[in-house]
């Protein structure tokens, strides 16, 4: 059985380290982003995921700084993500040590971004990163702009079209589950994962161990993906994969 991986995830805001909290960033967790990893490299989880969600066009200049500091102390694989819109801007990242790329709003302002970011490096470099809101209604669809923009597209048709671009992986977040300690939306990342043949990863609203557990369980995701909870708990990346090896679950060994 192929086993299913823990990602750490790092939300990082003009350099530092916040809390998510459907999309808000209230609270500073750490001012430095590579004591964060660090920790993470020691904690057993099998890769990391950087998020950039700064807004000012300094920070996000800065970045790459921050990418490559980071990747310098990383020894898992390393995808980065946050405001990605050229090829140009991927092959940086990429040159100061990120394993993949995950791009979200530019992937569905420009249907040539994905394939022409798999044509360059490879489907499996490439993830995109699908946020998910209900709209009134109780629609899941696809939302843009680190959630300042609700599209009329449908999760489920939006996931199998960017497999059909060359996506290898996706990152499902939900707005409304988003630091809200009550687990992954469940129910649309399974139906996710059934309606695509490549690896799916979960992440929003991990608050215990059996959240991750119930990703893999019910969800059937190949990886399960928590940000918030792991800051806040000494050696949290053990304690998870010893809970998941506990019940059964096909995680590496810490």
């Amino acid at each position: 059985m192929l086993k299913r991986r823990l990602i750490a995830v790092l939300v990082v805001r003009d350099g530092r380290i916040v809390q998510s909290e459907r999309f808000r960033h209230p609270h500073l967790i750490h001012d430095d982003p590579v004591f964060a990893m660090d920790c993470f490299n020691k904690w057993a989880v099998d890769e990391i995921v950087t998020l950039n969600v700064s807004r000012s066009p300094e920070s996000r200049a800065g970045f790459l700084d921050v990418v490559g500091r980071l990747s310098d102390k990383c020894f898992v694989p390393h995808s980065v993500g946050g405001w990605i819109e050229h090829e140009s801007q991927a092959r940086d990242l990429l040159n100061v040590g990120a394993d993949k790329i995950i791009v979200n709003t530019a992937a569905y302002r420009d249907p040539r971004l994905v394939p022409g970011l798999a044509d360059a490096f490879g489907s499996q470099c490439v993830v995109v990163s699908i946020d998910t809101k209900r709209d009134e209604g109780g629609r899941e669809l696809v939302c843009i702009d680190r959630g300042r923009e609700l599209t009329p597209t449908p999760v489920i048709e939006w996931a199998r079209t960017v497999e059909g671009r060359g996506a290898g992986e996706l990152f499902v977040n939900s707005i409304d589950h988003d630091g809200m300690r009550r687990g992954y939306d469940l129910d649309l990342m399974r139906r996710v994962k059934r309606a695509v043949t490549i690896p799916v990863i979960g992440f929003g609203g991990v608050f215990e161990w059996d959240d991750l557990a119930a990703g893999v369980e019910i969800a059937d995701l190949d990886a399960v993906a928590v940000a918030n909870k792991l800051h806040y708990i000494e050696n949290s990346g053990k304690h998870a994969k010893r809970h998941l090896i506990g019940k059964g679950l096909p995680f590496r060994a810490v």
